[in-house]
């Protein structure tokens, strides 16, 4: 059981780790091990996440969510199998942690007084200059 919040938890079946080579650090050791992990985890049909955590979820990973509604990281960074899935798990439940937080909704604000009267003074001046331009012009044919 991996543990995301006092609401979400999710269970270690719904994770499917895929072991391949990195192109990481390891030296002669990268062309021989399998220690990148390639975590696929199935966000559209987990039963763990509620409906408002899912959607919020699916807008947030972005191209990580393929066409079949799984949501997939790679972690190639350590030259271990267990570091590089521990990182992979990190990662997934930042993301789901993430999405957990509900947006706060937006309150339109109004324009104070005075930015309003600072507005209209502005506008005022530009008129008076562009008025007193097209005055000077008409003289001059």
């Amino acid at each position: 059981m991996i543990v995301v919040n006092d609401r979400v938890s999710l269970e270690e079946a719904e994770l499917d780790f895929e072991f391949i080579r990195s192109s990481g650090p390891g030296g002669q050791n990268v062309n021989k091990v399998s220690t990148a992990v390639r975590l696929r985890f199935d966000a559209t049909n987990s039963p763990s996440l509620p409906e408002d955590v899912r959607r919020r979820l699916l807008t947030l990973a972005g191209r990580r969510i393929g066409g079949d509604g799984f949501l997939t990281i790679l972690a190639q960074t350590a030259r271990t199998q267990d570091a590089n899935r521990r990182e992979a798990v990190d990662r997934l439940v930042e993301l789901i942690a993430k999405a957990c937080e509900r947006p706060k909704p937006r309150r339109p604000s109004r324009p104070t007084l005075g930015s309003q009267k600072r507005r209209l003074e502005s506008k005022r001046k530009h008129s008076e200059t562009k008025s007193r331009r097209r005055d000077s012009n008409s003289s001059d044919d």
